[in-house]
């Protein structure tokens, strides 16, 4: 019999600090410090949270590495924060991107 295959963490012995709660559109989420936003949601099984600017289509992270702009999300009010690069917070508040993110900004 095969045996379970161990954790990337449990492999490097890796003790990370204790995960802290963030918030995504409501919902209570945690993360560990150090995890960029997308990689949080990602770990709660949250695959998109932006929106295309025409046809409203579903998005999230694509390349990983902030070149395709595909992983935009509003990040404590701030949108247009590229969710693969920003790191998690302890209470940072994300919220789904709708379009260019600006329809409750006033000029």
């Amino acid at each position: 019999m095969a045996e379970a295959a161990a954790s990337p963490a449990a492999l490097v012995e890796a003790a990370p600090d204790p995960a802290f709660p963030f918030t995504f559109d409501g919902r209570t989420l945690t993360a560990l410090p150090g995890q960029s936003v997308a990689a949080a949601l990602w770990a709660a099984g949250i695959l998109s949270w932006r929106t295309t600017r025409t046809q409203g289509e579903p998005r999230g992270a694509f390349c990983g590495i902030g070149a395709c702009y595909d992983c935009l999300a509003t990040v404590n009010g701030r949108p247009n924060q590229r969710a693969c690069l920003v790191a998690a917070r302890p209470g940072d508040v994300i919220t789904t991107q709708e379009a260019t993110g600006h329809a409750d900004l006033t000029p």
